[in-house]
């Protein structure tokens, strides 16, 4: 035991660690708070579907030698998200049917961009460590956290001053829209967030598992709690408390990053579905 404090007071004196869980604790913070949202209204398979885009879109910055992905990725998935609510509202593909449309396409045409166009040696190990995540988490560096900062109290500031409003939105959108809130705006205010978050979050657990810090930590808070208040507050700390775990669990054995926390997130839920029969 002594030994195992030794290593983490080791890891700790270096920045690099402090920056990965910042990092991930906001992010998973941020996730949580909406993933409670999008589950909710059921959609939460769009992080799947926009996650997807936001691997094509890397793809394509890094075939143009982007020094900052972040600039290109961004928008990008911001416009598919909109783009991808109001097609799955007003176009002739609804919902799932959409989302399934626009996460394999980016998915295959992000791999067949890098394939052709990547200067790099080894695209397949390129590719895993952006599907699965890597040790990319470890490497951040003091731009980066503030980037992450800064983005991750906007969505915080911005969920806390609507809170009641997107509550409404959340359950009623008729009632929302009987009491003069506009449903179709905070529906896209969602959706840009959700893209936001997915964006920050691909360096913590790549693409294809952002889902998981989206739908874990609402999911486990539902086993036990009943209100929306408390649902939020107990999934984002159960989604602070997986990240933090995951990251340490992570350095101790030498695992990715972003494979450990989804293990540790799937855990909890599991736990909690055990505790809830019982």
């Amino acid at each position: 035991m002594s030994e195992l404090f030794s290593r983490l007071a080791l890891y700790f004196s270096y920045p690099f660690v402090w920056y990965a869980l910042i990092v991930g604790v906001l992010i998973s913070l941020c996730s949580a708070l909406f993933g409670v949202v999008l589950v909710l209204k059921r959609f939460s398979f769009i992080g799947d579907g926009l996650s997807h885009v936001a691997f094509g879109a890397m793809a394509i910055a890094a075939v143009l030698n982007f020094t900052n992905e972040l600039i290109f990725v961004m928008p990008v998935t911001v416009l598919c998200a909109v783009l991808l609510l109001k097609t799955g509202q007003r176009g002739k593909l609804k919902g799932d049917a959409a989302i399934a449309v626009v996460s394999v396409g980016a998915l295959g045409l992000g791999y067949l961009v890098l394939d052709l166009g990547s200067a790099s040696a080894n695209v397949a190990g390129d590719v895993c460590g952006s599907l699965f995540g890597s040790f990319s988490i470890l490497t951040l560096s003091e731009t980066d956290l503030w980037v992450c900062v800064v983005l991750s109290a906007a969505v915080l500031i911005v969920f806390s001053l609507l809170y009641r409003r997107i509550f409404a939105v959340t359950f009623d959108e008729d009632f929302a829209r009987a009491v003069g809130i506009r449903a179709s705006l905070y529906n896209l205010l969602i959706a840009v967030i959700t893209a936001v978050i997915i964006v920050l979050a691909m360096n913590l657990v790549g693409s294809l598992l952002i889902s998981a810090l989206i739908v874990f930590p609402a999911l486990s808070a539902m086993r036990l709690c009943r209100s929306f208040r408390s649902v939020t507050l107990c999934s984002a700390w159960l989604a602070v408390l997986g990240s933090a775990s995951g990251i340490l669990i992570s350095l101790l054995a030498s695992t990715p990053v972003g494979p450990t926390i989804v293990a540790v997130e799937l855990g909890m839920f599991l736990l909690f579905l055990l505790v809830k029969r019982k």
